[in-house]
């Protein structure tokens, strides 16, 4: 009898043991459930800013935009940013997408500098799940998605305009960009489409001027020296140092200018003695706000507020005629301004770094400094993108069978008839 009572309280005991031990467990899982929601929770993306082609304003004005909205909530609890500048060497960018894809990134943030030669390591990183999003220059590997204005057709409509100014006769020299970029391609590409049309149209020179006004400056001088009496100058970015050259040239008359957005060549088309020496021109270029749209994009994706996206993504084409300046009275485009005083803008910094819909967040102050606007929160971005043409070279690869020739049509400006 008493062994039988000592047996029964022996699996009392043991029972209660196993009571303590299960409730222990489940406790201790509850705990690193509690601790994996919390981890999940605070978790940060990792992102990188990848540039190529450093040095002038704009890349610091795009570079900028996407700093401040990384700083901007909620994103600044979000995002582990990281900027690195390759410079303008294909090889050098690849070791670098590679070295942040090893890093663990979630999305890179890319101005490339070749349309094809960072397609392997972009397809690499692709599978292992890492977002790539290209702005303003292109690639033509699928997986990456590319915002930019590049097919929105800059060169041909510059190009028309220039061409009517001119009467459809005269000489013209063109200040390119950066060798072998997707946008000086494009845009070449659609200036001298436009050029063809017309057999007046004499094309005398072409230079690049790396979208830096010095060296655009320098170039243009140089030019100049052979071709003094030039009718026309067709510019990528850079045309503010163009301006500077045909002023330091010493001629009474200063040719036609067609080029981008800096803020010294819109208040130079509204100056009335600049317009007595003939200038006049158009502004129509390559915004630095393509990369807040492009990262906006690119987290949206990452927190699933955006379920399905196309993968080449136009932004509009800025256009501002000569006669058409407005200056700005305060830090945001509004009552149809397109400009800013001297004294708050230098004249090479590229004034689209704003846009009211699709940043609200970013002031003008945030463009020059990275810093967040104070008191903005991230906005969501309008559903609805534009999508662009897949042209073969530019954004779409050949060989995949989806791509369709780009058409250089100036929808912008009406063409004049070819003078007989």
């Amino acid at each position: 009898m008493v062994m039988g009572k000592r047996i029964k309280k022996s699996r009392v005991v043991n029972r209660s043991i196993l009571m303590v031990l299960l409730v222990s467990l489940f406790a201790v899982g509850v705990m690193f459930v509690a601790d994996d929601a919390k981890a999940e929770e605070n978790k940060r993306f990792k992102i990188f800013l990848s540039l190529s082609y450093s040095g002038n304003v704009w890349q610091s004005s795009a570079a900028n935009i996407v700093k401040a909205l990384a700083k901007t909530p909620p994103y600044d609890e979000m995002v582990e940013l990281t900027e690195v500048i390759s410079g303008s060497n294909v090889e050098k960018q690849i070791s670098d997408y590679q070295s942040m894809i090893a890093n663990g990134a979630d999305g890179i943030i890319s101005f490339p500098v070749s349309p094809t030669g960072l397609n392997r390591v972009i397809r690499e990183g692709s599978k292992k799940g890492v977002l790539f999003f290209m702005y303003d220059s292109t690639v033509t590997e699928p997986s990456a998605y590319n915002v930019s204005y590049i097919t929105a057709g800059h060169g041909e409509n510059t190009a028309q305009y220039l061409v009517n100014l001119m009467g459809g006769k005269g000489t013209v020299m063109i200040n390119r960009g950066v060798p072998g970029n997707s946008v000086d391609m494009r845009h070449y590409n659609g200036s001298m489409a436009i050029f063809k049309r017309y057999p007046g149209i004499k094309v005398v020179n072409e230079y690049y001027g790396y979208w830096d006004d010095a060296k655009s400056q320098q170039a243009t001088s140089q030019a100049l020296a052979a071709y003094p009496d030039v009718d026309g100058i067709c510019s990528q970015l850079g045309e503010y140092g163009v301006l500077r050259a045909c002023l330091a040239s010493g001629s009474k008359k200063i040719p036609f200018i067609v080029g981008e957005d800096t803020n010294g060549i819109r208040l130079a088309f509204a100056d009335p003695e600049m317009q007595k020496r003939g200038l006049k021109g158009v502004s129509a270029g390559s915004p630095p706000a393509t990369a807040g749209y492009a990262f906006k994009l690119m987290m949206e994706l990452l927190t699933e507020n955006r379920k399905d996206l196309v993968h080449n993504i136009e932004y509009p084409l800025p256009w501002v005629e000569w006669d058409k300046v407005k200056l700005c009275k305060g830090d945001v485009f509004e009552d149809g301004c397109n400009c800013f005083p001297a004294d708050k803008v230098a004249p090479t910094m590229t004034d689209e770094v704003l846009h009211p819909v699709l940043l609200p967040e970013i002031s003008l102050k945030s463009a020059q400094t990275g810093e967040p606007m104070p008191g903005a929160r991230i906005q969501p971005l309008p559903k609805d993108v534009t999508e662009a043409r897949s042209e073969p070279g530019i954004n779409c690869n050949p060989k995949s069978g989806k791509c369709v020739d780009p058409v250089y049509e100036p929808y912008m400006v009406t063409p004049i008839p070819v003078p007989k």
